[in-house]
This record gives structure tokens, C-alpha cells and sequence, in this order.
């Protein structure tokens, strides 16, 4: 079941669990079982989450219906070392030995080339 604001306008606002099927309509008040009305106050864990956190759900919600468009600079639609290869070639830093071998200098050594 879940918890629904109701506000009493003698007693304020108070929380109740109240079945999905009638969670729409009135729900007596616990101190003077006059009939409240049903009220969308802000969810409590909103109010009280990090401001950095509610801002990146803010922001998560936002970008559900208006996705955000990347600039096509001078690297495209790609940011710059994307490694989809659709970028201009780059120069490769392997060394080719006299063996045939590769080999990349300053880099992971322990790593065979191939």
C-alpha cells in the first residue's frame, strides 16, 4: 500500500496508507475523522538529498524528453580521443623491427604486439 498526503483543514497536513484502489479519494482525519482531501506535497526524499544529486536527477529527467545535442566541432560529432576510427588518421606510435616485430616504446611493456 502506499503513503498518501491528506490535508485536514482543521489538523493539517497527515500521512496514511491507503490501498492503490483508493488512494484518489478522501480519507477521514485521525483526530477528528472529518473527511480530508488528498494533497501532492513534495517527496520527502527530495527534501532532504544532496543538492548535487537532486540537480543530476533534474537533469536525467529533462534529457528523458529533450535529448541534448552534441556540438560538431572540429572533432565532429565525436569528443576528441573517441577510438570509434571515424576521426582523422592518426599516426601509429609503433616501431616496426628489423624482425618484423612490433613493438611500442614507453608503453605497457609487458604486452605482446600484434
Amino acid at each position: 500500500m502506499p503513503l498518501y498526503d491528506y490535508r485536514c483543514p482543521k489538523h493539517g497536513l497527515f500521512e496514511e496508507l491507503v490501498p492503490l484502489a483508493a488512494g484518489g479519494g478522501p480519507h477521514p482525519c485521525p483526530g477528528c475523522s472529518a473527511p480530508a482531501a488528498r494533497v501532492i506535497a513534495a517527496p520527502h526524499a527530495l527534501l532532504d538529498m544532496d543538492p548535487a544529486r537532486r540537480d543530476a536527477f533534474a537533469r536525467n529527467e529533462r534529457s528523458r524528453h529533450e535529448p541534448r545535442v552534441h556540438d560538431t566541432g572540429k572533432h565532429g560529432s565525436h569528443g576528441p580521443g573517441c577510438g570509434c576510427g571515424s576521426g582523422p588518421p592518426t599516426r601509429s606510435r609503433a616501431l616496426q623491427l628489423a624482425d618484423g616485430s612490433r613493438t611500442f616504446p614507453g608503453q605497457r611493456p609487458w604486452m605482446i604486439g600484434h
